[in-house]
């Protein structure tokens, strides 16, 4: 079958052995956007501490907004990928002026200084007044002026169902500066990244619009009763002001809506969930139906990976897709229900990996869209009762494919660097989730989850990365797993393993496997006898330095380690040939295996 689907220890070190330092900053905005004219004007006030043991002479913010204009950086690489980006419905050259987007700043200070600034897309390059030295902290202020382009990608106004404003990414926002030096990739519709911190949000607007978004609002009773079923008037005239904050969280986003219906339904551990659809009777029972559900993916993740760590969790109908923010999500709400609960599981997950393991996507993207693949697909297949043997097929059938494409590139590569979008897309997602699962094959479903539950608890709030989580997996499973992690990210090596033959002896019988990919693997191997019994054997890798227990109801035989040098390799079965039904390498399917053809033996 060939299918399926902050104390500096070292600078250079992230082992879990290690503290290692991450910057801070904390925000103070002031936005006034004008619903007719999708113009939005605002000030900002950083603090902003330098944990580094660098002085910094320089910083530098994103302007997302800038990236959604005829040439663009976005637009041109769109039209030089090696396929279409199917996350792309429109050619950016084709906007309009009222179609597009900017963001602009200006009167940019530094402890009340004006400073040099240099803008470049969506990068803008600060040269700071003052060098901020390790361990000091400086003031930044500036005025912003933006306007937001038709719905696009993630963000956007007036999507095609109906949602006015879509606004993610939306303000000058803070580059990360980390042990790899500055994060300034162009925006180019992929991936994020963010510095930690609080936010205080002041958002100003008609006052016949719902807002929904990031962090506790603040003014609920000067905005209506409960706000959730306040009156509004329908006069256009008038604004009202909306605060919120955001403690601990990388980003900030908000979707706003005259037509907004608002559902508080109780989460587990007193989480508020808040529920922001359309007046739309065709999706508003598939929106009532969801609420239930979301409580219970909740929970599940809460078990299996870490409690939940804010009090309010918003899922909010927007424009594009589906995209996870800090403390809520913007998902399209008119979607068959199966739907609905599959995008809503997803983006609820990530908020475990990615807004609270915060992994720089754009370096790391399959740690974020891989992890969430993962565990929302375990989660469906439990709360849905879907009672799926193989719930993650369609992860290995998406890898399989890509491994046999001729077009994958190794998991380490720039996610703004794929050559084909495709590409980016199967390994970010599938590749991603096939590394844990497969990581559960080695080590014991038992020990992946523990090694999770320890990821969790050791980097929230921080910024981990591919050699955090091996570290975690090798303290829980006592198994080495650098060759697992190279081999598997840092290269395109793929896993084909065959039952080369199978021998008549004196003794017994002798099983001759072959190694045919250059990834080294530990097997599992059944075997069946015509008499109905059934026994494994078990042949780690000499990388491992060390073994699996056994995960199988059967008796387990632990074979010498197969040598990662040697394509070639036996061992013996005490039972005659004639006595065997079947031998296969891995009956889980959780291996990998490119070509699965040759994986069996039968004695017919």
């Amino acid at each position: 079958m060939k299918k399926l689907t902050l104390i500096v220890f070292s600078l250079f070190s992230t082992s879990i052995l290690a503290q290692y330092w991450q910057q801070k900053v904390d925000y103070t905005m002031s936005v006034r956007l004008d619903t007719e004219t999708a113009v939005y004007t605002g000030s900002q006030k950083l603090v902003y501490t330098n944990n580094s043991p660098e002085t910094l002479k320089k910083i530098f913010y994103h302007l997302y907004f800038n990236a959604f204009h005829p040439e663009s950086d976005m637009a041109i690489r769109l039209k030089n990928g090696g396929d279409k980006n199917r996350r792309f419905e429109i050619n950016l050259d084709t906007l309009s002026a009222d179609q597009s987007g900017y963001l602009k700043v200006s009167n940019l200070k530094q402890d009340g200084k004006l400073v040099q600034t240099k803008e470049s897309g969506t990068i803008l390059e600060v040269t700071l007044n003052e060098p901020l030295a390790s361990g000091q902290s400086t003031v930044l202020d500036l005025e912003f002026e933006g306007h937001v382009p038709d719905v696009i990608r993630r963000a956007g106004k007036n999507s095609e169902e109906g949602v006015a404003f879509s606004m993610a990414q939306w303000y000058p926002k803070l580059s990360e500066y980390d042990v790899d030096g500055w994060n300034t990739d162009p925006y180019t519709g992929r991936e994020f990244h963010g510095v930690w911190g609080n936010f205080d949000v002041k958002i100003t607007l008609n006052k016949d619009f719902t807002v929904g978004g990031s962090g506790y609002l603040q003014n609920a009773d000067e905005i209506g009763k409960g706000y959730s079923d306040r009156k509004r008037s329908k006069s256009k005239k008038g604004e009202i002001t909306w605060h919120f904050i955001a403690p601990d969280v990388h980003d900030f986003t908000f979707a706003a809506d005259p037509d907004y219906i608002h559902d508080i339904y109780p989460g587990p551990d007193n989480v508020d969930l808040h529920f922001f659809y359309k007046n739309d009777p065709e999706i508003i029972e598939n929106w009532k139906k969801l609420q239930p559900i979301t409580a219970e993916l909740m929970e599940y993740f809460n078990d299996k990976i870490g409690p939940y760590p804010y009090k309010q969790y918003s899922v909010i109908q927007g424009g594009d897709g589906g995209m996870e923010y800090a403390m809520c999500t913007l998902i399209t709400g008119g979607r068959k229900f199966g739907s609905l609960v599959g995008v809503t599981a997803h983006e609820l997950a990530h908020s475990w990996f990615q807004f609270i393991l915060a992994t720089n996507e754009t370096k790391h993207e399959w740690m974020d869209e891989g992890f969430t693949t993962f565990i929302s697909t375990l989660a469906e297949n439990v709360v849905l009762k879907e009672n799926k043997i193989f719930p993650l097929m369609n992860s290995y059938n998406g890898y399989l494919a890509l491994a046999n494409s001729g077009e994958e590139q190794p998991q380490t590569t720039n996610a703004n660097r794929y050559h084909f979008n495709n590409a980016y897309e199967s390994t970010a997602y599938n590749k991603g989730a096939v590394f844990l699962s497969q990581l559960g094959y080695i080590i014991g479903n038992d020990k992946l989850f523990k090694a999770l539950k320890a990821y969790y608890n050791e980097y929230k709030f921080k910024h981990p990365v591919p050699n955090d989580i091996r570290r975690i997996a090798e303290r829980v499973s006592g198994i080495q797993l650098r060759w697992y992690l190279t081999d598997w990210t840092q290269t395109t090596n793929k896993i084909d393993y065959a039952v080369e033959s199978v021998v008549s002896q004196k003794s017994g019988t002798q099983v001759n496997l072959k190694r045919i990919g250059l990834m080294p693997m530990p097997l599992d191997i059944l075997v069946r006898y015509k008499d109905g019994s059934q026994e494994f054997y078990y042949v780690p890798i000499t990388l491992m330095r060390g073994e699996k227990e056994n995960p199988y109801d059967a008796p387990w035989n632990v074979e010498k380690d197969w040598s990662w040098s040697n394509p070639k390799y036996s061992f013996s079965i005490d039972r005659k040939k004639e006595d065997i039904d079947l031998i296969i390498i891995d009956p889980t399917y959780y291996m990998a295996d490119v070509d699965r053809d040759n994986n069996t033996f039968t004695n017919e």
